[in-house]
């Protein structure tokens, strides 16, 4: 792990919060550059037009959206880095952050950018965003659609693609901290700005908290983030309760034989028949003996063993992967894995125990109920109510949770990211449009990145005391 290293622009922090503004005309990496921006604030031109929450041209609800805050998404999209390598991603928003104001930290948790920026006496509020994107090839078609390939961990060339969002997040929370910094004179307190790494191998929480992310900077009394869903409608904001999504872990299981060639089974300990019953037995663990309004999931993404048709090998290994929200019945689950294993192993007759092993994991996470109520309103009162829905809570998992594990309360909402029209074409058909971690998948771009900033503005003012609308 990289040790973080503070940087800050004593230069940029003097501008004031109208000036700071107008750096959003840098936004897409133009050749002016910031040089022109900063030159600009200093000559007294007019910022841009940046309507406060609760006002502005596009409806009374969701201002304007700045072009040059769609060319850096598009920027973001075309450019996308694998989780533990997002270097360049990580100094475009570090750049953006100093142009306005904030004092900025980079390297904290491996590529982490934090950004601070202190306005009086007042709450501590910490916004988050991600930097990774997937190892999937882009088939959407866009014209800004994706074609970088890069060499993961392993060495191996693949494609890379925001195939999550996390360029939707990264821009809404750019073009969100350029809001707050015009309106820093109708706020007080103190806004943290985080940039994570590895959310997608779920290691980049974990990483910037124990490099001091709580400890070094301001520590939050609440934290709060988005996530675009492609089963909200563009527009619109949802919210969850309490457990939002799933655990995670992670499982590799080895299975053990003895072996031999295939036209002599008597002579061996055949791990595949082994593995085989096991997969299967896994299969009881949920349907018979955890309780049916506890929700699980235990699913055998992967099986590998043997190299020709006539060996049996000597071992085969199963990945698998496993949902809950108790931790209970986490832990249960994963106790019976193992528990399975070794029984189906030990009734064959295999000479030695499986190995199992939790390789990856990440605890469930938990919307804080008082803290989204809070938020839920805040929302409504910017977005209207019709555009804040209930949202039902998923399997899916992420790293979003360790922050409030770590002791403050933290809600997360879901960013409509669906074109409406389509959504609805779709669920009166009975079909699903591209999900998350699709190839195919392609937010309704604009009005997606336009409600993502009002919201994120809304809650912040809200939760610094200034209620929005």
């Amino acid at each position: 792990m990289r040790r973080a290293r503070r940087r800050s622009s004593s230069a940029t922090a003097a501008l004031a919060p109208a000036a700071a503004a107008a750096l959003l005309l840098c936004l897409a990496g133009a050749a002016s550059g910031p040089t022109a921006a900063a030159e600009a604030g200093a000559k007294g031109a007019a910022a841009p037009a940046m309507p406060a929450a609760g006002g502005g041209a596009a409806s009374a609800a969701v201002p304007d959206l700045d072009p040059e805050l769609v060319a850096f998404y598009v920027d973001l999209h075309r450019n996308p880095e694998l989780s533990l390598h997002e270097e360049k991603t990580a100094a475009k928003l570090a750049e953006r952050l100093r142009w306005l104001g904030f004092e900025v930290t980079t390297g904290v948790g491996g590529t982490g950018v934090v950004g601070v920026l202190r306005n009086g006496a007042g709450p501590t509020v910490m916004l988050r965003t991600e930097l990774d994107a997937l190892p999937v090839e882009e088939k959407t078609g866009l014209p800004y659609a994706s074609t970088v390939k890069a060499r993961n961990d392993a060495g191996l060339e693949v494609p890379v693609m925001h195939a999550c969002g996390h360029d939707v997040h990264m821009t809404v929370w750019v073009g969100t901290a350029a809001r707050m910094v015009q309106a820093r004179g109708s706020w007080h307190g103190t806004l943290v700005l985080i940039a994570q790494p590895a959310e997608e191998v779920v290691k980049g929480a974990k990483a910037m908290l124990a490099d001091g992310l709580y400890r070094r900077f301001p520590k939050p009394d609440y934290v709060v983030a988005l996530h675009d869903s492609p089963r909200v409608p563009a527009g619109k904001i949802g919210y969850t309760p309490g457990y939002l999504l799933a655990s995670s872990d992670s499982v590799d299981v080895t299975i053990y034989g003895k072996g031999g060639h295939g036209a002599a089974p008597q002579t061996t300990v055949d791990p595949v028949v082994i593995a085989a019953r096991t997969v299967l037995a896994l299969q009881t663990i949920v349907s018979r003996e955890n309780d049916p309004q506890e929700p699980a999931v235990v699913t055998v993404g992967s099986i590998h063993g043997g190299t020709k048709h006539n060996i049996i090998p000597d071992e085969v290994k199963l990945q698998l992967t496993v949902r809950t929200y108790s931790p209970g019945v986490r832990r249960h689950v994963l106790d019976a894995i193992a528990r399975i294993a070794r029984a189906e192993a030990a009734a064959a007759g295999a000479a030695r125990e499986p190995a199992v092993a939790v390789v990856e994991s990440t605890a469930a996470t938990w919307n804080d109920p008082k803290l989204t109520e809070r938020v839920v309103a805040a929302l409504r009162r910017q977005l209207g109510a019709g555009n804040v829905v209930e949202a039902r809570r998923e399997m899916a998992s992420e790293d979003f949770s360790e922050y409030g594990l770590a002791g403050v309360p933290a809600v997360m909402v879901r960013l409509g990211a669906a074109d409406p029209e389509a959504l609805a074409k779709a669920t009166a058909a009975g079909v699903e449009l591209p999900s998350l971690h699709s190839s195919l998948f392609a937010p309704d771009r604009d009005p997606t990145l336009r409600t993502g900033v009002a919201a994120e503005t809304a809650m912040l003012l809200d939760l610094f005391g200034k209620p929005a609308g």
